[in-house]
């Protein structure tokens, strides 16, 4: 979460991505647009946000799972993590609107949210292979 909020500081603005992400997207191909250069950066950055949420909601999955003595159902763990993850990702957004370089927008939180759901079906997947492969030992 520090890192998502350093992130939303002036550091990684889109002024300062782009010094170094232009450049290499000009090294890729010399001949490109600025049109589409923009795009691309606005690409990478929104794959940012999906990215980050994911790995957070992750995170919140297992830090909430390993609990030491509560064990909820998975839907129970989904709805606590994604709520926590959408919260977050409004502050985050609130936080950004006083920061000059940056600008806030709600299609931001829907993408973080969005990214907090892709790393929850993850790790759903993933806990129900778990539950699958022990009953097939314990039967076996």
């Amino acid at each position: 979460m520090a890192i998502i909020f350093l992130g939303s500081t002036d550091m990684l603005s889109a002024e300062h991505t782009s010094r170094f992400l232009v450049p290499f997207l000009r090294w890729l191909d010399p001949q490109m647009s600025l049109a589409v250069l923009n795009a691309i950066q606005v690409g990478i950055r929104k794959l940012g946000h999906l990215t980050e949420y994911a790995i957070l909601a992750m995170l919140f999955w297992r830090a909430l799972r390993g609990a030491t003595r509560w064990r909820t159902k998975m839907s129970m763990l989904f709805l606590i993590a994604s709520v926590g993850c959408a919260i977050f990702a409004a502050s985050d957004e609130f936080h950004q609107s006083f920061v000059l370089s940056r600008t806030s927008s709600p299609a931001d939180v829907m993408i973080d949210i969005c990214g907090a759901l892709i790393g929850l079906v993850i790790c759903i997947a993933v806990a129900s292979r778990k539950v699958l492969k022990e009953k097939r030992v314990q039967f076996s």
